[in-house]
């Protein structure tokens, strides 16, 4: 007589959430060495010292991490200029984790005409969602897709149609 029994099967293996890619890291990077300005108001050049030394930058897209987080220190007024006008407090008064990912989406937007606007995005929800409070990925994906109407409005108006 057979047996009516299964033998069951094996679970599947756990997912492996896939690498991060040299630009993610780039921007973790930034977002990190961002923070520390804002709170701090350290030096450039001891950030930037500082950041090269964690473990995993080498993995970093270093000319995108010099990208942010110089062009956002350098830009912070401009870039500040641009969020005022989608945001509903002063930037100084945002978290410094969702003030500085609003930083670098903005920065992207403005100058890394490569990166689609709304790849742009995504990755600063992508930050904001694993470095900052539990909704504050809600409120940068929402400024940020009312920045990129300024800040690149043909690219915006040409997906929207």
């Amino acid at each position: 007589m057979a047996d009516d029994k299964k033998t069951p099967s094996p679970k599947p293996a756990a997912k492996r959430a896939p690498a991060k890619s040299a630009r993610r890291r780039a921007r973790e990077a930034a977002l990190q060495g961002l923070y520390q300005w804002l709170l701090a108001g350290e030096d450039a050049g001891a950030i930037d010292a500082h950041m090269r030394e964690q473990d995993g930058f080498g993995k970093a897209d270093k000319a995108h991490y010099d990208a942010l987080l110089h062009g956002c220190m350098q830009e912070a007024a401009d870039l500040d200029a641009v969020l005022a006008r989608h945001v509903d407090r002063k930037t100084t008064e945002l978290s410094p984790i969702e003030h500085a990912v609003l930083m670098i989406g903005a920065y992207e937007l403005k100058h890394c005409i490569d990166i689609p606007y709304k790849v742009a995005i995504n990755e600063a929800v992508e930050l904001a969602k694993s470095f900052g409070g539990t909704d504050g990925h809600k409120y940068v994906n929402g400024v940020l897709d009312r920045a990129a109407e300024d800040l690149r409005p043909t690219e915006v108006k040409a997906l929207r149609r």
